[in-house]
């Protein structure tokens, strides 16, 4: 049995993608770092396929420890979906060094070090995905967001890099882009952003954790067995 390990995976999109790779009959392994209650409720819904690991991104050495600890419970990390993230919202002449860092460094330093620490089993198994969670911000600019925008854009050069560097040991390397999605990270998001966001939607209903969710599946499956190094923007026609 393997297992599909699922970052930041207790609420939003996260939690959308778990219940998807649960009903799709897949193991998974998710991860929380605050709300450990949410955690459990989402563990105890997926009654046994689903188990919750604890992961601060910013813990350099954990990302090696948690996929030993996954693969001594479940079994052999056979997908990643690097989901976790933060923002902090900040016009960049205001942005202190800290926060700067922080995003950063979550975002993409925790993206890193996740994806090395799957890569050793999967480049040995020759076979594995690897899903990275971008934002429309990377590809959109909107004020208040350079941190988390140049971590997302650094998401998509990472993904592309990786796709090749792997790819002829049979790991594949994608990501997603969703574009504004109405979660417990975006609650904070100043209105002006998100009209900045959803201006050029063209489907009215704008997008869900769970169309974000059906990307990532298929970007898994072996049905995208001839997509790598690709980005898959889920805007409902933002970036059209």
């Amino acid at each position: 049995m393997s297992a599909i390990l699922v970052t930041g995976g207790s609420r939003g999109i996260g939690r959308a993608i778990v219940e998807a790779l649960v009903e799709d009959g897949r193991s998974v392994a998710f991860t929380w770092n605050t709300g450990e209650a949410a955690a459990r409720a989402v563990e105890e819904a997926a009654e046994g396929r689903a188990r919750a690991f604890h992961l601060d991104l910013l813990d350099r050495g954990r990302p090696d420890d948690l996929v030993a600890e996954i693969e001594e419970a479940i079994g052999p990390v056979s997908g990643l979906v690097n989901n976790a993230g933060i923002r902090r919202e900040s016009l960049l002449a205001l942005t202190s060094d800290a926060d700067w860092d922080a995003v950063v460094d979550t975002n993409l330093g925790g993206l890193f070090r996740c994806c090395r620490a799957v890569l050793r089993g999967m480049m040995v198994r020759r076979r594995g995905a690897i899903v990275n969670v971008a934002s429309l911000s990377a590809l959109h600019g909107v004020a208040g967001q350079a941190a988390y925008a140049a971590s997302k854009a650094g998401l998509l050069g990472l993904t592309r890099s990786l796709a090749r560097e792997v790819g002829k040991r049979g790991v594949r390397v994608n990501a997603v882009v969703p574009g504004f999605v109405a979660t417990d990270l975006t609650a904070d998001v100043p209105q002006p952003a998100i009209d900045a966001l959803r201006a050029g939607e063209c489907l009215p209903g704008g997008v869900r954790p769970e169309s974000v969710a059906a990307a990532v599946l298929f970007l898994l499956s072996d049905r995208a067995s001839s997509i790598t190094g690709q980005s898959l923007v889920v805007d409902a026609g933002a970036s059209a």
